[in-house]
């Protein structure tokens, strides 16, 4: 038998160097063969040209009824060659035996090349030329060995079976040493598997040798017999070869399968064509894949293989679907000219099904991959201008400020497009976007390396410098506040005049203003969520003053976070009993100093910032929900005081400011007639201060709230009279019973005509309308003469009292009463002139 591996390619240089020295050694052989003397052993049945001619024909035979067999990626040609050379040494001179070889396997291997149309000529004299140069050395080995020995000597036998292992080993040698070369394989892989094509035919043709020529000898026409028997061989060798290839082919089926799931498509591909030319032997192997996004092709040849000759012999093409739906087509080029055979076809197709899952499964995980992608990128930027969103700022922005020198200032510039809803109500919200990307085009443009640019709001945009230039003295950081913040400043000052540049959105050139905020701090000390709080500050400071560019101020913190925590506090104020507090103060007859009534006035002794006065809560109030239960609390504790000093015999009425929402409720006057069935007070003597403003606005709800008022029988005060543009028109509309003329003019009474006039006119109309009529403000005893002598009738302010809790006022009422006279240098309630 011969076995005999097919080379793939036989360009590469050490295979055509070892492809001569084989075919020069063989014709060496050959020649020296001939020159050998004419020698048979003794008892050959044949003469030495009917042997030599025999011993050829043996030879051809022996190739023609071999078999071409693929295992892996190598065709195995086995034939009957250790046969043929036992009888071939018995029948044919030594000598002889490499000139018959070489014809007769020359012979055969011609007709074998025309018939399955192998075209690889190196390949054919490489093979012819090994076989022929084994041959050679196993007639010298039997030569040597056996001597004289006759043809029934059994010491012939013994050489006849080393001959076998000579040409065996020969054989065996050059195939192993071709592979070599030609796969870059490891030498003992090569050696077991070519060893486990030929060991077990090798013995079987040695034992078919030696009773092939014992038959001859003895008795030929046992020949006869050799024919079933050497059928029967081939079919179990054959057998064995074809079930050694289907285990090796799904072994490395499952092995290439497993290896298939890949993250990319390219994974899977790539993969697969290796698997392909691992299952299949194959010599080239393509994928070609179709999807909505085109056509890919893939491609690989199988090691050694030159691109063009991979392309030549039986290729196997199937198309590859998952779940109903095409794939591609996956297309195999074998490695053995007379395949393929339906077992190849179905493993290609099975294989196929299994990459085409597999592809299938990579694009699933592409998907997600990039859809995990998008998710990750949208979690750090903004989807409209594609900018860094706010939370990724403070991350990579803590991240930069603490990888920097610690110490080294680093600001933080926000910027609030002005007026930006007018924008998007002109152009429209697109048009409104269009302007976004167009600021954040520019401000990109205008980051300088190390900085971040980002959106942290609907209009509102902040950029980052980590690092300011650092002053000529690092240990001067900690002083160079001005310095750094001027950089800010300046840096502020150049995005100002980049974005007011014209812009062209939606048809429309247009310019836009922004805010700046702009805070500098220590890097490594302070937080980005921290220093966007204080730029935001800055821009709100700046938007209030009508500035560009505004700083940050640590003051502001404190009125801030006040602000934020203020109605809370106020709903903790309201379940105390001891913060929400009155002060009165006493209005009285300019004459005689008697008291004429009491003005309740709100204050808040918060536990943290003290007392405070009204102008720091109320507006806060009047904007919530609380305003209801601040009113009820205010008018409580106004009735109560005067319900003491009613008992102490004193009969003045006490004045309680009214909010600008609480008129335009029309519940109000309900809540003040519970208020005053609570306290069992009449309700003449509970006094409404409203302000101007308020007798103006939403005048038919006003006009019905204070009507309902006066129908109870509570007195109504004009307070801040003057200080509106409707104080006439006030008085003839909304009648009242009391006119309190504002300090401002009081004060400047005597220094102004002007004021002393409209002083004058107050007393006059509310003489001429039959109100009261009080200043407030009295300060001094001028204002005090200046006033009697315009003949105002009554006021307040600290020439007579100042405001006081509510637990002293009943002593502080009582004092000016006794202390009144007809003078016009009364004693003050505290004593002092």
């Amino acid at each position: 038998m011969d076995a005999a591996m097919t080379l793939p390619r036989w360009a590469h240089r050490p295979s055509r160097v070892l492809t001569v020295a084989v075919v020069v050694a063989a014709l060496a052989a050959v020649l020296l063969g001939a020159l050998q003397p004419v020698h048979l052993p003794p008892g050959s049945p044949l003469s030495p040209v009917d042997g030599g001619c025999i011993a050829a024909v043996l030879a051809a035979i022996a190739q023609l009824a071999g078999l071409r067999f693929r295992l892996g990626p190598d065709a195995i040609s086995v034939s009957w060659a250790e046969a043929a050379v036992v009888v071939g040494l018995v029948i044919c001179p030594a000598g002889w035996l490499p000139a018959a070889t070489l014809a007769g396997i020359g012979a055969a291997w011609l007709l074998l090349a025309w018939l399955t149309g192998l075209r690889n000529v190196a390949e054919v004299v490489h093979l012819v030329a090994s076989m022929t140069l084994g041959v050679a050395a196993a007639s010298l080995v039997t030569s040597l060995l056996a001597g004289d020995a006759g043809v029934y000597s059994g010491r012939l036998a013994l050489a006849l079976a080393a001959g076998a292992a000579t040409y065996l080993l020969i054989t065996f040698g050059l195939v192993v040493l071709t592979l070599i070369l030609q796969r870059d394989a490891a030498p003992g892989q090569v050696a077991a598997k070519v060893l486990y094509a030929k060991a077990p035919m090798s013995a079987g043709n040695l034992i078919v040798g030696l009773c092939a020529v014992f038959a001859l000898v003895r008795e030929p026409l046992w020949l006869i017999a050799f024919g079933p028997v050497l059928w029967l061989m081939h079919r179990t060798y054959r057998f064995h070869l074809r079930a050694a290839e289907q285990r090796r082919m799904w072994e490395a089926f499952a092995a290439a399968t497993v290896r298939l799931p890949g993250a990319t498509e390219a994974d899977v591909a790539r993969a697969g064509l290796r698997g392909a030319l691992d299952v299949f032997g194959a010599r080239r192997a393509e994928l070609e894949l179709r999807s909505d996004q085109g056509s890919r092709r893939y491609t690989q040849e199988g090691p050694g293989q030159d691109p063009e000759a991979a392309r030549s012999g039986p290729a196997v093409t199937r198309s590859m679907a998952f779940a109903g739906r095409p794939v591609g087509e996956l297309t195999v080029w074998l490695g053995e000219q007379a395949l393929p055979a339906p077992h190849d076809e179905a493993a290609i197709t099975a294989y196929g099904d299994a990459l085409a899952g597999a592809l299938h499964d990579a694009a699933a995980h592409q998907r997600i991959a990039e859809l995990d992608a998008r998710i990750g990128h949208d979690r750090v930027h903004d989807p409209l201008t594609g900018l860094t969103n706010r939370s990724a700022l403070v991350a990579e922005g803590d991240t930069r400020l603490r990888s920097g020198e610690r110490g080294r200032p680093a600001a933080l510039l926000l910027l609030d497009v002005v007026d930006f809803r007018g924008v998007n109500s002109t152009l429209g919200h697109r048009g409104g976007d269009d302007v976004l990307r167009v600021i954040a085009e520019r401000l990109t443009d205008q980051a300088r390396p190390g900085e971040l640019v980002a959106r942290v709001g609907d209009d509102e945009f902040a950029l980052l410098m980590p690092a300011l230039t650092a002053l000529a003295d690092p240990a001067g950081w900690a002083h160079g506040a001005p310095h750094s913040l001027a950089q800010a400043l300046r840096r502020a000052r150049e995005l100002v005049e980049q974005l007011r540049l014209p812009m062209q959105v939606a048809g429309v050139r247009l310019a836009v203003e922004v805010t700046v905020g702009a805070v500098v701090a220590p890097a490594g000390q302070v937080e980005v969520s921290e220093l966007i709080r204080r730029a935001s500050l800055a821009a709100g400071k700046a938007k209030e003053q009508g500035l560009t560019v505004g700083t940050y101020d640590s003051s502001q913190d404190a009125s801030s976070t006040d602000q934020l925590a203020l109605l809370a506090e106020l709903q903790d104020a309201f379940a105390a009993d001891d913060q929400i507090v009155l002060h009165l103060q006493p209005a009285v007859d300019l004459i005689t100093a008697e008291p004429t009534g009491c003005e309740a006035l709100v204050r808040w002794r918060h536990p943290r910032r003290g007392q405070l006065s009204p102008g720091e809560f109320l507006p806060a109030v009047e904007r919530s929900e609380l305003l209801i239960p601040f009113t009820r609390r205010v008018l409580d504790l106004a009735l109560a005081a005067a319900a003491d000093w009613s008992a102490a015999g004193i009969d003045v009425p006490v004045s309680v400011n009214v909010s600008a929402r609480s008129l335009t409720d029309p519940t109000f006057p309900a809540q003040v007639t519970e208020a005053l069935r609570r306290h069992r007070t009449p309700a003449s003597r509970l006094v409404l201060e409203i302000t101007e403003s308020v007798a103006v606005s939403e005048q038919d709800i006003v006009d019905e709230v204070l009507a309902r008022l006066r129908a109870t029988g509570v007195q109504m005060s004009l307070d801040d009279f003057g200080t509106g543009f409707s104080s006439l028109s006030s008085v003839t509309r909304m009648p009242v019973d009391e006119i309190k003329i504002d300090r401002s003019f009081v004060d400047e009474m005597i220094d102004k005509p002007a004021a002393g006039a409209v002083v004058r006119g107050a007393v006059e109309l509310g003489a001429r309308l039959g109100v009261r009529v009080v200043a407030e403000g009295i300060e001094t005893i001028e204002q005090r003469a200046a006033l009697i002598a315009l003949g105002c009738p009554s006021a307040q302010g600290y020439h007579f009292c100042k405001p006081m809790p509510a637990d002293k006022i009943v002593q502080a009422l009582s004092q000016l009463r006794t202390s009144s006279s007809a003078t016009v240098t009364p004693l003050r309630a505290d004593g002092a002139s």
